[in-house]
């Protein structure tokens, strides 16, 4: 069975989604670059204008194609378009833009009753100034739709909301073409944990996949710092979680496919932060992989293709990772790791940063910034997070040079 994959992603994290759908389809990738990494899980590529959806279209041929996948936020859209366009399984692409534009996501929630953040669309500083204080602080100033934190930013006090404002009305991402630069949510700002929820969706009903717990860094910026899943987390099943998910992919008219739902539990209950219309990043379906024997990426390939999930799990371990940042922003000479020096739990140690790669901390640097990251699975979370950081200590970065200059105050 032959599977369109639309951007493969990053080596880093997303190789393993690669590799484990080819073991059961013939992937043809297209991109806008020929394949390098990605060629031995290949059996075809067209090189192509991936926000193209007629051009993508003429580049398929239909009768051998089962359906039509991404795990790329920008191109989510435009993948949900194309399978519309074939005739293949998915969500509707009216859905997928739904999830991908945040305000739109607001609305549709807010029309359900869904439980989730107060939240004002600006496009200026004196529409912020207002709408902050309806809303009070601390709050939270997002870009309408970016995604990895990035130009994301808590503001405690009315003397930051300008700094803050500029920060998250400039920021940008590459291949972000579905909603407009510049428009920027106030939103009530959520306290207590952030998790996620990773599902299956099959004709409206949801087949839930794992729940992961967020580690968040370097404020006021919500850098994920790293992330745990835990098979024995009573999250895993927990009623009032699940509902609010059901509750609003059935708002946004999401109904089959993989989504990452981001939540924070608030005394209130859990509240929605945001609906992403792929399988999680940050390497959090390998822990989904290493806690609970769940197979995302092959198992979203297969609903892709119209296949019914089946998401049992087999173990129940706790499986985490941590990225790793440098102390300050800097020149990356080499990343060197003492294998010898690895506890046994942990199940990956990967360098990131190339020689001569600039490393810069949030917000200037966002994910770009880490040097490593390191996974580790045990019995419970309190031996993963011990192996976590034993493994940190093994893993060094050498710096070349420190960056003095800054690209943009930070607030």
């Amino acid at each position: 069975m032959t599977l369109v994959l639309i951007g493969a992603g990053s080596q880093v994290y997303r190789e393993y989604l690669l590799a484990s759908v080819a073991t059961a389809y013939d992937i043809h990738l297209l991109a806008e670059r020929a394949p390098t990494w990605e060629t031995p899980y290949l059996s075809g590529h067209t090189v192509v204008d991936t926000s193209d959806v007629a051009a993508m279209a003429a580049a398929v041929r239909k009768p051998a194609v089962e359906g039509v996948l991404t795990w790329d936020d920008t191109r989510v859209v435009h993948t949900a378009e194309l399978a519309e366009l074939l005739g293949l399984p998915g969500s509707t692409s009216r859905a997928a833009l739904l999830c991908r534009d945040k305000r739109a996501t607001r609305t549709a929630l807010d029309a359900a009753e869904v439980p989730q953040a107060r939240s004002e669309l600006v496009t200026s500083l004196p529409q912020a100034r207002a709408a902050a204080a309806r809303t009070g602080y601390p709050l939270v100033l997002k870009p309408r739709a970016l995604n990895a934190s990035t130009g994301v930013v808590r503001v405690t006090s009315a003397d930051r909301l300008a700094r803050c404002f500029r920060l998250a009305r400039g920021a940008t991402a590459p291949g972000a073409v579905e909603v407009a630069p510049g428009d920027v949510l106030v939103e009530e700002y959520l306290d207590g944990p952030e998790i996620s929820v990773d599902a299956a969706w099959y004709r409206g009903r949801m087949a839930p996949a794992f729940v992961a717990r967020k580690e968040c860094g370097f404020p006021p910026y919500f850098e994920e710092t790293g992330h745990l899943v835990d098979g024995s987390d009573p999250l895993q099943d927990d009623p009032a979680v699940l509902d609010v998910v059901r509750r609003a992919h059935a708002a946004v008219g999401f109904d089959t496919g993989w989504t990452h739902t981001e939540l924070r539990l608030t005394t209130e209950g859990p509240k929605v932060v945001e609906i992403n219309a792929r399988i999680g990043g940050d390497r959090i379906p390998d822990l989904g992989r290493l806690a609970l024997g769940t197979d995302a990426a092959l198992t979203a390939a297969r609903v892709a293709c119209g296949v019914e999930p089946d998401l049992g799990p087999d173990r129940r371990r706790a499986a985490g990772v941590r990225f790793l940042y440098p102390e300050a922003d800097c020149l990356a000479r080499e990343v060197r790791t003492d294998q010898a020096a690895l506890p046994p739990a942990v199940t990956e140690a990967l360098p990131i940063a190339l020689p001569g790669q600039e490393l810069r901390l949030p917000p200037h640097g966002q994910v770009a910034g880490r040097y490593a990251l390191v996974t580790a699975v045990a019995e419970t979370p309190q031996e993963c997070h011990a192996a976590l950081d034993k493994a940190t200590e093994a893993v060094r970065l050498e710096v070349l040079r420190p960056l003095t200059d800054r690209r943009s105050p930070t607030v």
